[in-house]
């Protein structure tokens, strides 16, 4: 009996750390516009420069905008509802839709973009060192 609360203890201990990874990477924010849902990044260099991998499910690639501001890279846009389900109960609602943006503090040194590449469900943006 003592080897099911434990196996079901720890069950619950990983459904909880699941729930707040979960709500970790899809972050709310505000912007001038109001609020928005920050998709989660990764940021890697390489010799050439940077790579970075935007997290970006459903969101079609005319629905995204990549843009510099001073050593600060802006990916913003739009996830649209799917059409089939535009009129439809929420049941459960997980996965963010509606406006997204997200600025990333780029490290020292002058970037330029260099190609971008839409897979996946992420973007994966090159960025060649000047």
């Amino acid at each position: 009996m003592h080897d099911r609360r434990f196996m079901w203890a720890e069950a619950l201990e990983l459904l909880e750390r699941a729930e707040r990874l979960q709500r970790q990477f899809f972050q709310r924010g505000e912007s001038a516009a109001g609020a928005v849902w920050e998709p989660p990044a990764d940021i890697f260099e390489t010799d050439e420069g940077l790579v970075l991998l935007v997290a970006l499910p459903g969101v079609p690639p005319e629905h995204i905008r990549v843009s510099f501001e001073g050593g600060v890279l802006r990916i913003g846009g739009t996830r649209p509802w799917p059409a089939a389900v535009r009129h439809a109960r929420i049941l459960r609602l997980e996965v963010p839709h509606g406006r997204f943006e997200r600025r990333l503090e780029l490290p020292p040194g002058e970037f330029e973009l260099e190609r971008q590449e839409l897979g996946d469900g992420c973007i994966a943006l090159y960025l060649r060192r000047c």
